[in-house]
């Protein structure tokens, strides 16, 4: 998973990744690929950078496991589960916030109707 804070947080201090390698003592390509996900960062690598950064670790961390989502294949008929039809995603928090949004604008919409309907009915 890309890790987003880390990125913006590294560009807002206008640090490059050359420069946080140096700091990390990696290369380039090894503290990219920490950025794009491929490789974990542990403990210590987080502390470092988020030192270099003049933030702290909550504030540029993210967790693997935490924007990742399960769609699970049950069939409710049958009862049966398999778990050989599951599927993980890694949905961007944006995305999430997105649909979210659009979840709010429909409620709200579907409340303003209902009153509408109520208006209606009385007359």
């Amino acid at each position: 998973m890309i890790k987003n804070k880390l990125i913006k947080a590294r560009k807002a201090k206008e640090q490059t990744q050359e420069s946080m390698a140096k700091i990390l003592h990696m290369t380039q390509s090894q503290y990219q690929r920490r950025e794009k996900g491929e490789i974990k960062i542990s403990d210590e690598e987080w502390e470092r950078m988020a030192k270099a950064l003049d933030t702290s670790v909550d504030d540029i961390k993210e967790d693997d496991l935490a924007n990742i989502h399960q769609v699970n294949n049950y069939d409710n008929n049958s009862g049966n589960y398999s778990a050989s039809n599951n599927y993980f995603y890694n949905i961007p928090e944006f995305l999430l916030q997105n649909q979210q949004e659009y979840i709010n604008l429909l409620k709200k919409e579907i409340q303003e109707l209902k009153e509408r309907i109520k208006t209606l009915e009385q007359k």
